[in-house]
């Protein structure tokens, strides 16, 4: 058997609405780049990157979700196993802020309850085109216990930052594996199936 390359497996989700960058987040932190010509996600898609953090090879699966609604029965199936989520809107888009809270609704309908979450006010190079201050991406971030950071994948503006604090918020509370051989597997978290409230008519 091959042996494994990484101590422990995060699997991390991005979501938030259609066109406020996940796709380019993802790949600036994965591959370090940056294309102004990515087409919608249909669906579902993700990336592998492997970082390293207290000694510890973590590798990061993360995916990236589509935000159109016709996706939605799709992409909320991927909460479950996710142990970080990054809930992105874009500072130009004021819409993709209102809806941060539908996203939040989503995120404790649908994943586990111990799940990490972070808000990203993405494309904050566009200083000229801002319509969503600060400090009201700060305000919901506070109201609801989570981490906030205004990022640019164009500008790698806080990219790195926020997925290694995310990481490293997981690791804090994942339990200690190193007594024997098995130091590379890790729980996803309890299956909260049973919490499961299906909703209609979200706006």
């Amino acid at each position: 058997m091959a042996k494994k390359t990484y101590d422990l497996l995060f699997k991390l989700l991005l979501i938030g609405d259609s066109g406020v960058g996940k796709t380019c987040i993802l790949f600036r932190f994965s591959d370090d780049a940056f294309n102004t010509t990515f087409i919608s996600t249909i669906g579902i898609d993700f990336k592998i990157k492997t970082v390293e953090l207290h000694g510890k090879k973590i590798k990061l699966q993360i995916w990236d979700t589509a935000g159109q609604e016709r996706f939605h029965t799709i992409t909320t199936s991927y909460y479950r196993g996710a142990m970080g989520i990054m809930l992105v809107y874009d500072i130009t888009n004021p819409k993709s802020f209102d809806n941060i809270s539908k996203w939040l609704r989503n995120i404790d309908e649908h994943a586990n309850e111990d799940v990490e979450r972070m808000l990203i006010g993405n494309k904050c190079d566009m200083e000229d085109k801002r319509i969503v201050g600060t400090d009201r991406g700060e305000n919901i971030a506070k109201e609801h216990g989570i981490r906030f950071f205004e990022t640019s994948a164009k500008a790698n503006i806080n990219i790195e930052k926020a997925f290694m604090t995310l990481a490293e918020d997981i690791l804090r509370k994942t339990p200690s594996k190193d007594s024997g051989p098995e130091a590379g597997s890790v729980a996803v978290g309890r299956d909260q199936s049973s919490g499961f409230k299906p909703r209609c008519c979200n706006t």
